[in-house]
């Protein structure tokens, strides 16, 4: 079983910024390396969508929606990822979901982001 602690969601104004965190943490570990980590968001009445993951050698990869204004980053030592969100949009609020690949797929239960004025 993964262990996942986020935080870092709240309310913000549009153009604003907020930088989410999530760290990986469990016994599996102890057999498993984590692989790609990431975020994923679920907005109101909408699908499950990828926002960005990077793997464990740094490689990343975005939403379309995302880039130029969104950086993911990771803590291999801490088994932390990070993402790092500015000049949000309203369409931006969602809950964001930590992903982490450990032998196989988990998602952490979200934390809520909220661009609003």
């Amino acid at each position: 079983q993964v262990h996942f602690v986020e935080s870092g969601g709240g309310l913000v104004q549009p153009g604003g910024s907020l930088r989410l965190s999530c760290a990986v943490s469990g016994s599996i570990l102890r057999i498993y390396d984590v692989g790609a980590m990431g975020w994923y968001r679920q907005a109101p009445g909408k699908y499950r969508e990828l926002v960005a993951l990077i793997t464990s050698g740094g490689s990343t990869n975005y939403a379309d929606s995302v880039k130029g204004h969104f950086t993911i980053s990771r803590d291999n030592a801490k088994n932390t990822v990070y993402l790092q969100m500015n000049s949000l949009k309203p369409e931006d609020t969602a809950v964001y979901l930590c992903y982490a690949s450990v032998n196989m797929d988990y998602w952490g239960k979200g934390t809520l982001v909220t661009v609003s004025s």
